[in-house]
């Protein structure tokens, strides 16, 4: 399976999604003027990765921001993931975020409320 590599934008984020290197980022701001057709290419991707799924993933958030349309594909992402867990796997979903920046640590923890996966809330200072 070939690795997905977007590199950010003033608008959209930076994502990796490697399976053979077993790394999933997700890495900046998300503004994308059509986030259905932004997101639509990784959520294909993790269709196909969810047939054939490491038997553990692990995935980091580092997003500075996302706008309200970005926040509802960016759940459909992690429902992706949250199939692979419930087909038996080990998924895991680090939310990085600055000390400082209450909103993203709060998006956070209301994704962790909605996708049955295990959350990991950690306050990451280093460069987004």
């Amino acid at each position: 399976m070939n690795p997905l590599v977007i590199e950010s934008s003033a608008e959209t984020p930076e994502v990796i999604l490697d399976k053979k290197t077993n790394t999933f980022i997700f890495k900046g701001k998300s503004l994308p003027e059509n986030p259905i057709s932004f997101y639509a290419p990784i959520l294909d991707w993790l269709e196909n990765y969810s047939n054939d799924p490491n038997s553990s993933t692990e995935v980091d958030f580092k997003m500075i921001y996302f706008n309200t349309s970005s926040s509802k594909i960016l759940l459909d992402v992690m429902k992706k993931f949250e199939i692979i867990k419930k087909s038996g796997h080990e998924v895991f979903i680090n939310w990085r975020y600055r000390e400082d920046d209450e909103e993203m640590l709060e998006a956070g923890e209301i994704y962790s409320e909605r996708v049955c996966i295990p959350f990991n809330l950690i306050t990451d200072e280093t460069e987004y």
